[in-house]
């Protein structure tokens, strides 16, 4: 017998996309559930569909916020609202392929995990497929098999796309209330952070969602030290992201074990110790390699150069930065070849 669900739905001028995401939802192989929809203060024609579609079925349990409450805060209205032993999380601008639900409880049974997540193929706005994995994307495969049932998984950076969540109930008493204090820690990054370290994790590989991204996401797919010119820029995020992420760490020690709210005082104190060095430094490079041990060699030795080595980085990166562009200009000129000659 199937197993009731919450399925939460944050909605905020959707119009565009959100009849097709709804319809996906409905139509799942899996039927045992509620989709419960907080929209936060549209100013479109989402709120007239959303009424449109709760007639409908009633399944559907419709909020209205009166005041813009934000994405994370909406999404945690949603979650005090659980009272369905799972729950799961939904975009407003995604598509849901027909079995997407019926596959995360497979894996949660067979694993007998509390939280599952999984892989998106990520589309552009008409639904064309730009990348066929989100994970092989952002390079996040290693290590989510790596430490996907570590306390590490997501305490570095966030490995854990939330339309793509399958939880048990049990686990929001741990990840309750959702830290809104840094924008580099989403609701999704602390949510997984929450179960890895007080749950068992599962993991489903193949795609089961049309990650669609367009000029309106809130969060996507976009790697923004790819568009900076300089080191300095790069470093420059590097270190807000950590402070950021860190800082929230420490604002919140309460939520994380005791032996972890030592390290997460380290972690800080060693951030705000770089933020201060402009060309070399070789202090506390033990906390540095505790927080990046588990990581590749490249992903390690590049993030030491930026972060302790930035004088000597600086030429590499002006080196990589043109070559990037030549490449860029040579793809560029060759399409457009490519295109006059179809034409011609």
């Amino acid at each position: 017998m199937e197993q009731s669900i919450d399925i939460l739905l944050a909605t905020y001028n959707g119009e565009k996309y959100i009849p097709e995401q709804l319809d996906s939802i409905l139509g799942q192989t899996y039927q045992t559930f509620r989709l419960l929809i907080s929209d936060d203060g549209s100013t479109d024609k989402t709120r007239e569909i959303l009424e449109q579609y709760a007639k409908k079925d009633s399944r559907i349990v419709l909020f209205l916020q009166e005041k813009n409450l934000g994405y994370i805060r909406n999404f945690e209205f949603l979650l005090k609202q659980v009272t369905s032993a799972y729950f799961m999380l939904s975009d407003q601008d995604d598509v849901w392929l027909p079995n997407k639900i019926e596959t995360s409880m497979a894996c949660l049974n067979k694993e007998g995990a509390d939280f599952v997540f999984g892989d998106l193929q990520v589309v552009d706005q008409e639904l064309h497929m730009q990348y066929p994995s989100f994970g092989a994307f952002m390079q996040l495969d290693r290590k989510i098999k790596t430490c996907l049932h570590k306390k590490t998984l997501n305490y570095l950076y966030n490995c854990v796309t939330g339309c793509t969540i399958l939880a048990k109930s049990t686990l929001l008493k741990k990840m309750l209330p959702i830290p809104n204090t840094s924008k580099y820690v989403a609701h999704d990054h602390w949510m997984g952070l929450m179960a890895s370290l007080y749950g068992k994790m599962a993991y489903v590989p193949e795609t089961y969602i049309l990650y669609r991204q367009h000029g309106d996401n809130q969060i996507g797919t976009e790697k923004i030290s790819h568009g900076f010119s300089t080191l300095g820029q790069v470093r420059r995020l590097f270190i807000d992201v950590k402070l950021g992420i860190f800082e929230t760490y420490v604002k919140h020690s309460e939520a994380f074990p005791k032996e972890m709210q030592e390290k997460n005082q380290k972690a800080l104190a060693y951030y705000e110790m770089i933020n201060q060095k402009e060309n070399l430094n070789f202090r506390k490079w033990r906390v540095f390699h505790e927080l990046y041990k588990e990581e590749t060699v490249r992903y390690y030795i590049l993030n030491f150069i930026i972060m302790n080595l930035p004088l000597l980085g600086r030429p590499l990166f002006q080196l990589r930065y043109h070559f990037l562009r030549l490449r860029k200009r040579k793809g560029e000129d060759s399409e457009r070849t490519n295109r006059t000659s179809h034409q011609n």
